[in-house]
């Protein structure tokens, strides 16, 4: 089994694919080069005060669904809706990205997303909000990220280059933790002082921010090839690149078990929080901003390292600083010790992700970019309808401290085979 691992450019012989940086041991660069670019730094921050509204809505959501049923099924539900959507249209996603302007592209799903969140502000703000019509909002705002997702992962490109590629990934991650770090806190403070339906209606105004940042940027227009093939056509080449580049597809299964299954604990957060902490929408949103906490930290050491060898290793370390995390986590009736668990886990998972992420897109012709990223988002994230609804049937039946321990053991073994993958294909090639 080889390492997962890929040839750069100049040893596959295809056009339009990326130089990786010398994998030289311990190289490093500035943890901030991607912000030198003004279109990156336009869609970093506007999109840093998007991504704080958004965790703010996905706190208090998911506090409004426990608040009306008391139920981890519902719970899993809703992520079940909310994500179900990127199974059925993910795929045919990316051509679409592939096929137009992307920053279009993303400046139409922010509007949708903008328009779901002022409407779910209003249903609960008139006393009419029923959990029904949280599912449906949420099978909606799943169906506009499956294009939304690979369009913004396909255009990071097109502001930075693929010289700070790497960088710029470490630093979306940084960015989306940080917003994840604040946005649930601040749930937490208003939906004690001011109503869940607040955090709904400033998460629609926070759309706007990211919305301005893409119209002031100077985008060169994007060449875009093959725009006149069939559909049918494009889907089938981009599944076949990924299949021809095995390194790309162990990467997106390792993603697709992980995400889909081990890390679906966040399902139980708030009954955690409520139930097993005996804690309020304070606890549960200060437990999802302490994990916030750790990712950006884990998010920073990241950012200056953007070597293969590097990512690997830190794709590894992650894991299995998450799997313990979160192991401790299902054990903990203690708050300060759930706290810290969270912090370790967003350290962990932060590695992991981005890690994972980076190794997939510098490998990546640019003209199969939106493919090969919708494709990984449905290995990403594709997985959590299932998930979701799996860990939201544990914890009502075996409860939610085991249900948490049995998710933090599936990243272990994930690890562990990883682990021995790589031994297995260094030992291989050594041969």
């Amino acid at each position: 089994m080889p390492e997962i691992d890929a040839a750069p450019a100049e040893e596959t012989g295809e056009p339009g694919r990326p130089q990786l940086p010398n994998d030289e041991p311990g190289e490093r660069r500035g943890a901030f080069r991607a912000l030198r670019h003004r279109n990156y730094r336009l869609y970093f921050f506007g999109q840093l005060v998007s991504l704080a509204g958004t965790w703010m809505q996905s706190a208090a959501q998911a506090w409004l669904v426990l608040k009306l049923t008391n139920s981890a099924t519902m719970l899993g539900v809703v992520s079940f809706a909310q994500f179900t959507p990127i199974l059925l249209v993910g795929l045919f996603a990316g051509v679409i990205v592939d096929r137009v302007d992307r920053r279009r592209l993303i400046i139409t799903t922010q509007i949708l997303l903008m328009l779901s969140a002022f409407t779910l502000a209003a249903l609960t703000w008139t006393g009419t909000v029923r959990v029904g019509y949280v599912i449906l909002l949420a099978a909606f705002n799943g169906t506009v990220g499956s294009f939304d997702m690979p369009g913004r992962q396909s255009f990071v490109v097109e502001m930075v280059g693929y010289d700070d590629l790497a960088n710029a990934i470490a630093l979306n991650s940084m960015m989306f933790n940080s917003a994840r770090m604040l946005g649930p806190a601040a749930a937490g403070l208003l939906i004690a002082w001011l109503g869940i339906g607040t955090c709904f209606f400033l998460n629609g105004v926070s759309f706007l921010a990211v919305i301005w940042s893409l119209t002031q940027m100077d985008i060169p227009a994007r060449v875009i090839a093959g725009a006149g093939a069939r559909m049918i056509h494009q889907l089938r080449e981009g599944l076949a690149y990924v299949w021809r580049h095995r390194p790309i597809l162990y990467q997106m299964a390792l993603a697709a078990v992980t995400n889909g299954f081990g890390y679906q604990y966040l399902v139980l957060l708030p009954l955690f929080a409520k139930n097993v902490l005996h804690g309020d929408a304070r606890t549960y949103g200060f437990l999802a901003a302490v994990q916030g906490l750790g990712s950006v930290i884990g998010a920073a050491t990241l950012a200056s390292r953007v070597t293969t060898q590097g990512m690997r290793n830190n794709l590894l370390a992650g894991l299995f600083l998450s799997a313990v995390g979160i192991v401790v986590f299902g054990m903990s009736r203690s708050i300060p010790l759930s706290l810290a668990a969270q912090f370790v886990i967003g350290a962990g998972l932060t590695n992991f992700r981005a890690s994972n992420n980076t190794l997939v897109q510098m490998f990546v012709t640019d003209d199969l970019r939106g493919r090969v990223m919708s494709t990984y988002q449905l290995a990403a994230v594709g997985m959590t309808p299932i998930g979701a609804l799996e860990v939201g049937y544990m914890g009502s039946h075996l409860g939610p401290m085991p249900t948490v321990v049995i998710c933090g053991l599936i990243i272990l073994m994930s690890g562990i085979v990883l682990l021995i993958l790589k031994s297995v294909g260094m030992d291989a090639a050594a041969a």
